[in-house]
């Protein structure tokens, strides 16, 4: 019983974006989505984020540049979409201004992803023209351990608060990760060791837009998760964020980008 409560309880955390591109009935578009305790992140101070973006230009998603080809997101953020109408943007803290944009040849998403549960929820976007490494722009290091509770820090474009827009600047906070056994004590069986989760306290943790970036390790600046999901009743309630767990998934993601 806990397991079917609880999957009623997921949201991702894509932005809603036109429905004649995407529509995720699981999106509360008039929720309470905010992320409080971030800031402006350094320029340049990851520069293997990236912005996933529609065919308009509008921002929706987060990533992480793999190598010059590949950016890895979420598969909830590219299923259903097309390369036509996928896009990213990379090398600038900014969405409105500078960078660099590509559009995309491919979208990889993991086999086994379940849209209901949100599980396997990992995608590579293959670009159509290589990118320049720069020091804007660069890989980002991925974690290869089975990470317990560590510093960390999430960064993302995802809302600030109920009634603004996407922020124009990227924004950085830092959290803490959870030892799988504490997650799953609140999530129940909606959580798996293939995914990690990160709280510090109410009014803090990823929000609607960041669905797809980066969480990364504080100690290395090694990629530890991919933002997944949280709770339906809107952002930073007090409930972990739960994130694809980057080390489960690594054969599967380097042969992604690397095929």
């Amino acid at each position: 019983m806990l397991k079917v409560i609880a999957i009623l309880v997921l949201v991702t955390y894509v932005t809603a974006i036109p429905a004649v591109e995407r529509f995720d009935p699981r999106i509360d578009i008039f929720g309470d989505w905010r992320i409080v305790g971030g800031s402006n992140a350094p320029e340049g101070g990851y520069p293997f984020i990236a912005s996933v973006r529609s065919v308009t230009g509008s921002h929706f998603c987060g990533g992480s540049i793999l190598n010059s080809l590949n950016v890895l997101t979420a598969a909830h953020c590219v299923v259903g979409r097309t390369t036509i109408n996928t896009g990213i943007l990379v090398g600038t803290n900014t969405l409105n201004s500078g960078g660099i944009t590509r559009g995309s040849s491919r979208l990889i998403i993991h086999q086994g992803y379940n849209g209901n549960t949100l599980a396997n929820d990992v995608a590579v976007i293959r670009l159509t023209t290589a990118l320049t490494m720069s020091n804007l722009v660069a890989q980002v290091a991925l974690n290869t351990q089975l990470t317990g509770a560590v510093p960390s820090i999430l960064i993302g474009w995802g809302r600030t608060c109920t009634s603004c827009g996407i922020p124009n600047n990227l924004q950085h906070l830092n959290t803490q990760t959870l030892i799988h056994a504490a997650c799953h004590a609140i999530w129940g069986n909606s959580v798996h060791e293939s995914q990690i989760c990160a709280l510090t306290h109410s009014g803090q943790g990823s929000c609607n837009g960041d669905s797809g970036g980066p969480l990364i390790q504080t100690s290395n600046i090694a990629q530890l998760g991919i933002v997944s999901f949280g709770h339906i009743t809107g952002c930073a309630v007090g409930w972990p964020d739960v994130y694809v767990r980057v080390s489960y998934y690594l054969a599967w993601i380097l042969d992604a980008a690397y095929s």
